[in-house]
């Protein structure tokens, strides 16, 4: 077993793989952006090295100073969690032609599973079902079109290397194609540094269900049954389950069996998850999807999943355990006829997002209050404590709340009760809306699918469930508390130490309006950041919602535009969010380029 690992991410997955580190007797090294400085990643590992500016792609994507942090700290083995590099093939290599070890699947393997055209070329040689689409990627819209007229619409344009929804748009009309293909494209650049992009026949109402998969260097696979991940919001899942409520158990022996039969052609190791889609079908109150279901192979995550907590609480078995112990050429110690599934788990992402609007990302704020539920069969996997600040800078999830039970009516019952008593003030969060599912009659039943949460649902339900259980009004004076105890970051050559100062009576500095780190946003004048002046916005100011970063810009100083034309395109907490004029007019000013990060209520563009 290795003597130190680098763990390269940050939030509640880091603190969940150094965790298993800790109790293999491994100590932890973690990375950092300026951002997260007192994250609770950093707090928890053993020594953490500052890896960049609070921008990803100068952090925790920057390949060279991920791999210098791991040298200095002296680690032998580099995991890099979900999400960031996980399943970067390049950076896998680069780690691979170090002295230290990749826990991971092979750059090889996720080379040819993670660009999802390889992965269906290699799914399809071996016998498992894929939804009908292109095999090679596409890059002109007149494909798009022959493809429509072959398969009909809808259609799924999607990314590569994307995932989670992320670089996939869909084509409901041939006269978007163009602009959904550019979209799509752009997205697979911003998130995973590769444009390119397939197609595949949309399915209206499937579930999704994913298997988790283990293999060793040393040709055992096994599959440790299936997850439901069917409820989700806008290709984003927000709640996971296992085992699958609408499946008979012949047809999840056939799915985990393809799982196991697609790991095995594809010389895959470590732990992966083979995503699927089940079409689904009419059936009375009760009935399950047999064995005749269509099934269809979707993608194969090269990683951890989020959602890997609900198959260790079924199985018993840590699967981040078992990754460390493959990387480090150990042979799995069970078979496959030892895998029991005992119960059944829900997990429930704990996101700051508002669910009454359209689940948009928190603006930031801190953890006013934090007390999560405990008790039998309660699970909390997160890396935050009360008087956190929220880091707003990447995605939106800060805990994931997950839930055992002896079967799923039990675990909706004990899911109440540790929703009840999950409690955060600070910032808006989608426990509301967690607790009104477990009222909801479609997802108490398990008929939910991928498609209800974003066309079903009545709207007016959600806003009702976040007026009664949403955070309430902060204090006002919240800032005058007077301090009595202050923690400190020191930075050595890049490495960070963490120093305690008590003050007594030390009143809190009162700032002026405008001052101090306010940002950039005014009521009647933007910042020319460029000019080093103010540039007078008298006009109708098309304001950003929330954090986040420019993608692209749609218009030009003299252009028209109508109510409700797109004006550009932010990113925040890795969704794509069309930002729109709300009177029509000429733009008089464009006060952002791509590219540029922008805070809540920044004056983007001014409309006369």
């Amino acid at each position: 077993m290795f003597s130190k690992v680098l763990v390269a991410n940050r939030g509640e997955i880091a603190v969940r793989v150094m965790r298993a580190c800790e109790e293999l007797g491994v100590r932890t090294v973690a990375v950092y952006s300026d951002a997260d400085k007192h994250a609770g990643h950093v707090r928890y590992a053993d020594e953490a090295y500052n890896v960049g500016p609070a921008r990803a792609a100068d952090s925790y994507l920057d390949h060279e100073a991920v791999i210098e942090a791991a040298r200095k700290a002296g680690a032998d083995a580099i995991h890099p969690g979900y999400g960031f590099l996980a399943e970067n093939a390049a950076f896998a290599r680069k780690v691979e032609e170090t002295e230290m070890v990749w826990v991971g699947p092979s750059a090889d393997a996720m080379e040819r599973l993670g660009e999802k055209t390889q992965a269906r070329k290699v799914m399809n040689e071996a016998g498992v079902p894929i939804v009908p689409g292109t095999t090679d990627p596409v890059d002109d819209p007149a494909e798009v079109h022959d493809f429509g007229e072959e398969y009909g619409y809808p259609i799924a344009i999607k990314a590569e290397g994307g995932g989670g929804g992320r670089g996939m748009k869909i084509v409901h009309d041939p006269d978007d194609a163009e602009e959904k293909l550019q979209s799509a494209k752009r997205e697979g650049e911003a998130y995973f540094d590769n444009p390119s992009v397939y197609l595949e026949r949309y399915l209206e109402k499937p579930r999704h269900i994913e298997v988790q998969i283990l293999a060793d260097r040393h040709g055992n696979v096994r599959h440790l049954g299936e997850r439901d991940c069917s409820l989700q919001r806008r290709h984003q899942k927000v709640i996971e389950e296992g085992p699958s409520p609408a499946l008979t158990d012949e047809l999840r022996e056939k799915i985990g069996e393809a799982a196991r039969r697609g790991a095995d052609a594809a010389d895959y190791y470590n732990a992966g998850t083979f995503e699927f889609l089940v079409e689904e079908e009419p059936r009375g109150d009760g009935e399950l999807l047999g064995p005749d279901a269509n099934f269809y192979f979707l993608e194969v995550n090269t990683r951890i999943q989020v959602e890997h907590t609900v198959t260790e609480e079924i199985t018993g078995i840590d699967i981040v355990k078992w990754q460390l112990r493959v990387a480090a050429d150990e042979e799995l110690g069970f078979a496959q006829e030892d895998v029991e599934i005992d119960g059944h788990a829900i997990e429930y992402r704990i996101n700051a997002e508002n669910p009454a609007n359209e689940f948009a990302p928190a603006p930031g704020g801190s953890f006013e209050t934090y007390d999560p539920p405990g008790g039998i069969g309660v699970r909390l996997d997160d890396a935050i404590r009360q008087g956190d600040d929220l880091v707003t800078d990447y995605d939106s999830m800060v805990a994931k709340l997950v839930v055992h039970a002896s079967d799923r009516e039990e675990c909706l019952a004990r899911s109440e009760r540790a929703l009840r008593e999950y409690e955060i003030e600070g910032f808006h969060t989608i426990i509301p809306f967690h607790r009104l599912m477990l009222s909801d009659e479609a997802f108490m039943k398990g008929t939910h699918t991928t498609k209800y949460l974003d066309e079903e649902m009545d709207r007016s339900r959600i806003e009702a469930a976040v007026e009664r259980w949403g955070p309430s009004a902060s204090s006002d004076d919240a800032d005058d508390e007077e301090v009595t105890e202050r923690e400190f970051t020191v930075e050595v050559n890049g490495k960070r130490f963490q120093v305690s100062l008590e003050e007594r009576g030390a009143p809190a500095i009162e700032l002026p309006s405008g001052g101090g780190n306010s940002g950039r946003s005014r009521p009647d004048v933007a910042t020319d950041e460029d000019t080093g002046g103010a540039v007078a916005a008298d006009g109708e100011q098309v304001a950003a919602e929330m954090q986040g970063t420019i993608l692209s810009v749609e218009v030009e100083a003299g252009d028209e535009v109508e109510s409700g034309d797109v004006v550009c395109v932010l990113e925040a907490m890795k969704m794509e969010n069309d930002v729109t004029a709300q009177a029509g007019g000429t733009v008089s000013q464009v006060l952002v380029g791509e590219g540029d990060s922008v805070d809540m209520g920044d004056v983007l563009i001014v409309i006369e």
